[in-house]
C-alpha cells in the first residue's frame, strides 16, 4: 500500500534542527501546528478546533533551504507523506515545502534587490561649463591666465 500524501497548511513551531548522516546527507526536522477552523453557524463566525501537531522531516537540499529559510512562527505550507501516528503527533516525510504568503511577504534570491542597489546614492558630477573661467593673475589690469599661456607658446 501507498503512503498517504497529504498537503498541510500550519505555523512552525520551534526551531529547525539539522543533522547530516555518516555520508553528508543533510536531514533536518522540525515542528508544525495546524489549527483547523468550523464555521458556527450559531454565534456567525469561524472557531478554531484542536491544533494538529505535525513533526516533518526533510532530506538533501530540501533539508539544507528549510534550515536556511524557515523559523519559529512562520506560516507554512506542506506537502509530505504520513510515515507514522505517535505520541498524538503525525510524522510526514516531507516533498515540497512553501512559506504561505497570507500573512506576509517572502523574499527570494532572485527577488532581493542586488548588491549595487544597496550603494548609497551619489549625486551626479556637476558639468562643467564648456569654457574655463577666465582668472586673472592677481594684478589689477593684468590680461587673464589663459591668455598669457596661449601668448607664451607663441600663439599669433
Amino acid at each position: 500500500m501507498a503512503p498517504s500524501v497529504t498537503h498541510v497548511t500550519g505555523i512552525v513551531a520551534g526551531d529547525v534542527e539539522v543533522r547530516f548522516t555518516q555520508d553528508g546527507t543533510a536531514v533536518c526536522r522540525f515542528r508544525v501546528t495546524e489549527t483547523p477552523t468550523q464555521w458556527d453557524a450559531a454565534t456567525q463566525r469561524w472557531r478554531d478546533l484542536e491544533p494538529i501537531p505535525y513533526i516533518c522531516t526533510a532530506w538533501r537540499t530540501l533539508a539544507r533551504n528549510t534550515t536556511e529559510s524557515l523559523v519559529d512562527g512562520v506560516s507554512v505550507l506542506v506537502k509530505g507523506r504520513i510515515t507514522a501516528i505517535k505520541d498524538d503527533s503525525i510524522y510526514l516525510s516531507v516533498d515540497d515545502l512553501g512559506i504561505s504568503l497570507r500573512r506576509r511577504i517572502a523574499y527570494t534570491e532572485t527577488s532581493l534587490p542586488g548588491p549595487l542597489a544597496a550603494r548609497p546614492v551619489t549625486p551626479p558630477p556637476v558639468p562643467q561649463p564648456a569654457t574655463a573661467p577666465r582668472q586673472t593673475t592677481g594684478r589689477a589690469g593684468s590680461p587673464i591666465a589663459w591668455w598669457e599661456e596661449k601668448r607664451a607658446s607663441h600663439w599669433p
